[in-house]
């Protein structure tokens, strides 16, 4: 008969003996212990960590112990599930015989493939990033490419608002022409061209003209004008003959 007290207690102590820095019993009745196991440093230093609970159940080791991940860093969601998955795996293959070194060390090793994992994992987010970068950057360098859809529907648009503003500026129109709407000096020359010439046509209607006598600027030409003097007025010029 199979003395399963005894060969949880030697495991126990070889287990001790192998992980005494990172071996804690959290009870005797029944069993329960921890072990923490962290992979290799990876290229950066980075490290992964999970610390593992173990429990004995009565006839282990011909029964699985049971086990869950009592807490764990740099680890996601998938990682934590593929570990569960392994540890399923290597307790089945080892029914019968004392595991808990065996699935310690699939653990390990399992840890020691993520962080390769995890820096493949970051280089490839990286490389995304910077593709989806250049692909925007090549977006806004070339504007939008035209296509039937697109172009139909801008004419669409565009169509809605020049018709829009014709029904605008035929509404205004009809307003001014029946005095509804008084117009600003800029509208009224917007509007009437005729206005741009209005001033001269009157002249030349009227038969008005300038006549500019002459004879008031001959004497200017005789005189000794140093406009240059800051002293020179030149309202004093008519003063002195009066």
């Amino acid at each position: 008969m199979t003395d399963y007290a005894e060969e949880q207690r030697n495991e126990l102590e070889a287990i001790e003996s192998i992980y005494p820095d990172s071996f804690t019993v959290l009870s005797e009745a029944p069993t329960c212990f921890t072990i923490t196991v962290t992979s290799d440093a990876g290229e950066n230093d980075e490290t992964v960590e999970v610390t593992l609970q173990f429990t004995y159940v009565e006839k282990y080791p011909d029964e699985a112990p049971l086990w869950e991940i009592y807490s764990q860093e740099n680890l996601e969601d998938s990682d934590i599930d593929g570990i569960l998955i392994l540890l399923k795996q290597q307790a089945e293959e080892n029914i019968g015989m004392v595991m808990i070194f065996t699935l310690v060390t699939a653990i390990q090793e399992k840890l020691n493939e993520l962080v390769d994992e995890i820096k493949n994992r970051r280089e490839e987010e990286k490389r995304r990033k910077e593709a989806a970068a250049e692909e925007a950057e090549k977006v806004l360098f070339q504007g939008t490419v035209v296509t039937i859809e697109n172009f139909l529907s801008w004419k669409a648009k565009f169509d809605l608002e020049m018709a829009e503003l014709r029904r605008k500026r035929q509404k205004e129109e009809e307003q001014m022409h029946a005095g509804k709407i008084k117009l600003t000096g800029k509208q009224l020359f917007e509007t009437d061209h005729n206005l741009d010439t209005s001033d001269i046509q009157f002249l030349e209607d009227s038969g008005n003209s300038v006549e500019v006598d002459e004879s008031l600027f001959q004497d200017l030409e005789e005189l000794d004008l140093d406009e240059d003097d800051p002293d020179f007025d030149p309202l004093a010029l008519g003063s002195d003959e009066d």
